[in-house]
């Protein structure tokens, strides 16, 4: 006969506190299914909301939203994350580089505070698996919304030298510019996708979400020291993941980084925090084991 104790029922009063899941669509939303059991398991009065609004509504929602005293936060996904910025009050230096945010809240002083927490999962990720990240050199592939945030998060964890390569040379050299404005310490090149000499390696691009994808690089130039974390989850282990590991590389998979940037958002909410490990464990519990969409 199993001992284990059920969570105590979920229970919405007057005194729940309600996080929004901004999107559209909302379908492929997963939050729920991970923020809300571990809130009916901690006891936290709290409960995520998935609310469908189109792009044009937006400015107006988010702004209507915070003047509701019960609103703890927003998670914000596609398509607002880079149209946000533009309606904070306090932006961090990670929304900045990036140009994007991912989570917005309401200080003391009643401002719309912004951050993103795509980098910082990521970076979470590979701190736990040992990788030490002040003064070394990173190479990140893709300069889109997910690849800013993380070099945007490198920087600020301390790495050395940043090395970035799009496919467009131009999103590059604007992550360039904006990295020189925020953290002048960081030695910034771009173009060059050699990753000899680079401790960590990270695809922040979609190769490897369609069979018979290029690989983001020549995997034959990797160092088995080298750490090469994925942002694609379409399959735990990847193609690029796959060659890296025949190489010897230690390597973070894609979901480990979504479910990594959790505890930092609930910080951020100044909600009780957690680990990935228990926040996987509800989310199996319920026959969910993927990540929350963005």
């Amino acid at each position: 006969m199993s001992t284990a104790v059920p969570p105590p029922p979920l229970r919405i009063d007057g005194d729940t506190e309600l996080i929004a899941h901004i999107g559209h669509p909302t379908h492929a939303f997963k939050a729920p299914l991970i923020y809300n059991p571990y809130f009916q398991s901690m006891g936290i009065n709290a409960v995520v909301v998935p609310m469908a609004c189109r792009a044009e509504h937006f400015p107006t929602f988010l702004r209507a939203l915070f003047t509701l005293e019960n609103v703890r936060g927003a998670l914000i996904t596609m398509p607002h994350k880079v149209n946000t910025v533009a309606l904070l009050d306090v932006a961090s230096p990670v929304v900045l580089v990036a140009g994007a945010c991912n989570a917005v809240r309401r200080d003391a002083l009643g401002r719309l505070v912004g951050d993103q927490f795509d980098g910082a999962g990521f970076v979470r990720g590979v701190q736990r698996k040992g990788l030490v990240l002040r003064g070394i050199t990173a190479l990140v592939i893709g300069s889109g919304g997910v690849g800013c945030a993380i070099a945007a998060s490198l920087a600020g964890a301390g790495v050395r030298a940043l090395r970035l390569v799009d496919a467009n040379p131009a999103m590059a050299e604007q992550l360039r510019a904006r990295l020189g404005l925020h953290h002048p310490d960081v030695e910034v090149v771009t173009g060059d996708r050699d990753p000899r000499g680079c401790e960590l390696v990270v695809n922040a691009t979609p190769l490897g979400m369609n069979e018979g994808d290029p690989l983001p690089l020549d995997v034959s130039l990797l160092s088995r020291d080298t750490f090469v974390g994925e942002v694609v989850m379409k399959a735990s282990i990847t193609p690029f993941l796959e060659a890296a590991l025949a190489r010897g590389c230690r390597i973070q998979v894609g979901a480990d980084m979504l479910f990594e940037q959790i505890p930092a958002y609930l910080e951020f909410f100044g909600l009780p925090g957690t680990t990935p490990e228990v926040l996987r464990a509800g989310a199996l519990a319920l026959g969910e084991a993927r990540p929350p969409g963005r």
